[in-house]
């Protein structure tokens, strides 16, 4: 059978799962990789590989095996360096070895946008220590955030409301940090009006942007996330600007073309950058239901080198995650149909997971209505029809 392009997906979770649809609609093959079997993206793939991404030799014997067209990272805990080492050897590393290299660690995206780029920030310091951490808090000042600089989902962080609390974040962060760097950044709590997701997408013809998706978090995890989000045109402008010059600098020796998820905070008139992710982002879901092209389309088309359009259009739309509660490997879904019912604008996506944990997004609600208000109400309502029960 001849294919369009031999893609190898690092990691395979729900978004993995929803690229590899896209991906695999316009005629690619897929080898979806994770460090446990039976993951999202797997179930949808061509074929699978089971291992840890961290691990540089079994990353590069696989690249070597197969050997893509296309490696795309989905995750952020990736033996970079070994990226970098197959961009030189020839691979195609999405969007770029120097992209995933800078993003897999927050300081080393944050120090591009502000130091290299100039971007607007919040005030920061790192630590790798508790008394670091106490002097990094105590230069953002109170109240204050802290972040492992390598995690995923919110994983590790925390606010800090005074002096006193500062050594249980730093347990926490470390606890839940990824990787082997045991390194946080602690950064000024920005008492923002809204905060946005700026897709991204850098392709052949130039950058394209979807209209700005507004979201709400817990634990540093998204909860919902509507489209489009209510803006100013001149705050829009800043923030597509910001992110159209950080996207450019993370081009490197790579093409560079795909969808960066771009993070800002919002106060006033004031758009302040975030974090980044090279690839499609958790809050970036509402577009299976608000766009005619999502945003796994849109990065399968940028990364393979068709078109993408200039203008990208969104319906008003929402999604609301449906989370575990515990861990378990023996569970099962109720009320997907009492959820389905709530309005003919509804529908749910589970992702397939093969065990829950506290917290664990394992489906998601969308909707559709006259207004993201109204979105955001109907997708609330069916995902709390959702129950997962448990047989252990």
């Amino acid at each position: 059978m001849a294919f369009t392009a031999t893609i190898l997906l690092l990691g395979s979770g729900e978004l993995g799962r929803e690229f590899v649809i896209s991906a695999k609609r316009l005629g690619a093959r897929v080898i979806a990789c994770d460090a446990y079997d039976d993951a999202p993206a797997m179930q949808v793939a061509d074929t699978r590989e089971v291992f840890s991404m961290l691990d540089g030799e079994a990353l590069r014997q696989v690249a070597e095996r197969h050997r893509p067209d296309l490696i795309v990272p989905e995750i952020e805990a990736i033996r970079t360096e070994v990226l970098a080492e197959l961009e030189a050897d020839g691979f195609n590393v999405v969007p770029s070895a120097r992209a995933t290299q800078l993003t897999m660690n927050r300081d080393a995206i944050r120090d591009l946008a502000s130091e290299e780029l100039g971007l607007v920030t919040s005030r920061y310091r790192y630590a790798e220590s508790l008394e670091e951490a106490r002097v990094a808090a105590d230069h953002a000042g109170y109240p204050c955030v802290m972040k492992p600089v390598m995690s995923s989902s919110g994983k590790g962080q925390s606010k800090i409301d005074d002096a006193d609390g500062v050594e249980a974040a730093w347990n926490y962060a470390v606890d839940n940090m990824r990787g082997d760097r045991r390194r946080v950044i602690v950064e000024q709590f920005i008492d923002f009006d809204y905060e946005i997701t700026l897709l991204t997408v850098r392709h052949a013809g130039g950058i394209s942007f979807c209209p700005p998706i507004g979201h709400r978090q817990e634990r540093g995890d998204y909860q919902e996330s509507w489209q489009p989000a209510a803006m100013s045109d001149d705050t829009l402008a800043k923030a597509r600007s910001m992110a159209a010059k950080v996207v450019e600098a993370l081009q490197g020796d790579g093409r560079g073309w795909g969808l960066y998820g771009v993070e800002f905070f919002v106060k006033g008139e004031e758009v302040i950058f975030s974090e980044l992710s090279p690839r499609p982002h958790d809050t970036g879901m509402v577009t299976l239901t608000s766009q005619k092209l999502t945003e796994f389309d849109l990065h399968a088309r940028a990364i393979m080198g068709f078109a993408v359009p200039d203008n990208i259009s969104a319906i008003p739309a929402a999604s609301a995650v449906i989370l575990a509660d515990r861990d378990s490997a023996a569970f099962e879904f109720a009320g997907v149909a009492e959820a389905l019912s709530v309005h003919p604008e509804v529908d749910i996506r589970i992702f397939g997971k093969p065990t829950t944990r506290p917290y664990r997004r394992m489906g998601v609600s969308l909707a559709t209505g006259s207004d993201t208000d109204e979105a955001r109400t109907l997708a609330s309502k069916a995902a709390s029809k959702v129950q997962i029960t448990y047989r252990d």
